[in-house]
């Protein structure tokens, strides 16, 4: 019964675009409507997974009446896969809503219909890839996803940036599935059965078991946004519709994550080098991802980064967990692995909450350059204080979510220094991971102050406003979730607990409870949001200028600040970009004042993203001239052609 349930709410969602068709093009009826059904499939798919009880072990999965060719369709669900569902119907229902007012349909009448369609086709489709129990559901839904991901990200195809950027994750996101077909057929070839999760194969050769994790790795990493497997994202979640970006950083991603999760506990036991491998993965993708955050001047670019830094993050809890299982040591398991889940979750929460501020800004202003923004505290407060909460979270400072999340994972690195055993190279992690943080609070402070103090820059930022309620109340949803989870984590043990014990049912688990009292957090976080709140309210009041002010007599120039003479993001971090110069490889034009009156002078500074500009499009221009030299192969000619199939023919018959 439950297994139905969800795969009504699953139906209900992919189909949700699809009343919209038969409305007028500037009709808002059709868009109404799929939202509503959006909603409410989202809401039956979360009660069947919160109020009805989960098998802890798929068993056969549940098989429809019909079948393909390659196999039959089977679906199934355990403790892993219901914690993965939540943030897909959570997110896909807010960002429904949100479009309401981020994507009217009478402003979009060419694009409207087709971002919905795509938008309920793809939300549906990661459902069916959590609930896929073999390699054939897994692969149609996996195909599905990703197909209508590309269109979803190229919803605004009349601008040249946005084909582009769907072409690279058109590329990236089929060498994954080329990796994953792979990677299945040899499951196949030596588990006997497109059983997945969990799939027995122990006891096979080492060469095979490694090929496995690699194919694995590399199909997952690509969708997951792992360094250097990252070369779509910064440029994807730019140029989409801001709450698609949500989807895709909120959810989407986890789904990478969700197969690295299956992929490492095939062979029961894994080799230590996978937990290396995956925390090597990890540790690089957070300091890369926030490094490269910190020199943005696209807000949307840099949340992208911070993407991949949480993502490295995850991975770096779920290496430490796979690590756990190989030396049989329980707690790193839990902490790992439970970190590594609900950073998922939180993620889930922040990022997209930032993301629909970033929309906000956008529609009030109609820019993504935090150079040409300022002064939006005063005029956009609602989405100021959701974004500053937002910022906090991610920051994982608290007493909020993200700060709970990465406390367990800092907590199983510092586990490996109390073991006498060969691991304790792994606490190297923590003053890296230390340093990430402080990047990232200082990337994400540089975003505030930009964007939203001082004094406006351009005549947009002077006239800008808080978006109306359809986008504003799915961001106080998600920043009081993220409240919610900050103060009370110990409510969502129990499901961590399960999914832990779900993960290889024949690990010996320990409860979060057993090592760690989260109750304490909540001791700790609930003084803290009192002083936030009593500081905010002061705040504001200090603002609408109840509270005195005085100007000294020395000044300085600076009783009346303008707008040229407040820093911009690019001094706020040009120390740090030249402490990380050698990693961002900036493009600066700098000031040039020459003589006694020097002219009007200028300074500009540009960072591309060294994997994708410097290698990975490099490569691929040298491909397509390759390529394009081959075309003399087809000349037109007909007996050209005989001549082809003679040869190969022949070569054929030799080989025989």
């Amino acid at each position: 019964m439950n297994m139905l349930i969800l795969m009504i709410a699953a139906a209900c969602i992919i189909c949700s675009g699809v009343p919209g068709l038969f409305f007028r093009r500037r009709s808002a009826t059709g868009q109404r409507l799929a939202t509503m059904i959006n909603v409410a499939a989202a809401a039956i798919g979360m009660a069947a997974v919160l109020f009805h009880e989960i098998p802890r072990v798929v068993a056969g999965g549940w098989h429809p009446a019909f079948s393909l060719p390659v196999g039959k369709l089977a679906l199934g669900l355990d403790d892993v896969g219901a914690w993965f569902l939540l943030p897909i119907f959570l997110i896909s229902a807010l960002g429904s809503i949100y479009g309401l007012g981020y994507w009217p349909q009478r402003k979009h009448p060419t694009d409207g219909q087709k971002l919905r369609l795509c938008w309920g086709l793809m939300s549906g489709a990661m459902v069916l890839v959590v609930l896929a129990a073999n390699s054939v559901a897994f692969l149609i839904a996996w195909e599905i996803m990703a197909l209508s991901g590309y269109f979803l990200l190229t919803t605004e195809d009349g601008r040249p940036e946005v084909r582009q950027s769907g072409w690279v994750y058109f590329i990236a996101t089929h060498l994954a599935t080329l990796c994953l077909i792979v990677f299945f057929v040899l499951l196949r070839v030596y588990s006997g059965s497109f059983q997945l999760w969990p799939t027995d194969v122990t006891g096979l050769p080492a060469g095979i078991l490694a090929a496995l994790f690699i194919l694995g790795l590399i199909g997952f990493g690509f969708k997951a946004g792992l360094v250097p497997l990252h070369v779509w994202l910064p440029d994807g979640h730019a140029n989409a519709p801001s709450h698609v970006s949500a989807l895709f950083s909120g959810v989407m991603l986890n789904m990478g994550i969700y197969g690295i999760v299956r992929v490492v506990v095939i062979a029961g036991t894994p080799p230590i080098w996978w937990g290396v491998v995956l925390i090597s993965a990890g540790v690089l993708s957070a300091f890369l991802g926030m490094t490269w955050a910190l020199a943005q001047k696209d807000f949307k670019r840099l949340l992208a980064y911070s993407s991949i830094e949480n993502i490295g993050i995850i991975t770096a809890g779920l290496g430490l967990a796979v690590l756990g299982l190989s030396m049989k040591q329980p707690i790193w398991v839990a902490l790992g692995l439970g970190g590594a889940l609900l950073h998922t979750l939180n993620h889930s929460l922040f990022k997209p909450l930032l993301f629909m501020g970033a929309g906000g800004i956008i529609h009030g202003t109609n820019t993504r350059d935090m150079e040409s923004l300022g002064g939006l505290a005063a005029r956009m407060p609602a989405v100021f204080r959701l974004m500053l909460l937002g910022s906090a979270a991610i920051a994982a400072l608290p007493p909020l979510n993200g700060f709970v999340s990465e406390l367990l994972i800092y907590m199983g690195f510092f586990h490996t220094l109390q073991e006498a055993t060969a691991a304790r190279w792994a606490a190297w992690v923590i003053p890296v991971l230390a340093m990430v943080g402080a990047v990232a609070l200082m990337t994400f402070v540089k975003f505030t102050a930009t964007c939203f103090e001082g004094q406006p820059r351009t005549a947009a930022a002077a006239d800008a406003r808080d978006p109306g309620a359809a986008m504003l109340c799915p961001m106080v949803l998600l920043a009081a979730a993220c409240a919610l989870v900050g103060a009370f984590p110990a409510l969502l043990t129990g499901l961590l607990d399960h999914a832990i014990a779900a993960w290889v049912p024949s690990h010996r688990s320990i409860p979060l409870a057993g090592i760690i009292n989260l109750w304490w957090i909540t001791a700790m976080a609930l003084p803290l949001l009192i002083f936030a709140v009593g500081m905010a309210l002061w705040i504001r009041r200090w603002r609408r200028g109840t509270c005195e002010k005085s100007i000294g007599t020395w000044d300085c120039g600076y009783a009346a600040p303008g707008s040229r003479m407040q820093y911009t993001g690019s001094s706020l971090i040009q120390t740090m970009a030249r402490v990380f110069r050698r990693i961002l490889w900036r493009r600066e034009q700098p000031v040039e004042i020459q003589g006694v009156f020097p002219p009007t002078a200028g300074y500009a500074c540009n960072t591309p993203d060294p994997l994708l500009d410097r290698v990975a499009e490099p490569f691929l221009k040298r491909v397509g001239q390759m390529l394009e030299s081959a075309r003399i192969l087809q000349s037109g000619a007909a007996q050209l052609y005989m001549l082809y199939i003679l040869l190969i023919v022949l070569i054929l018959l030799m080989i025989r």
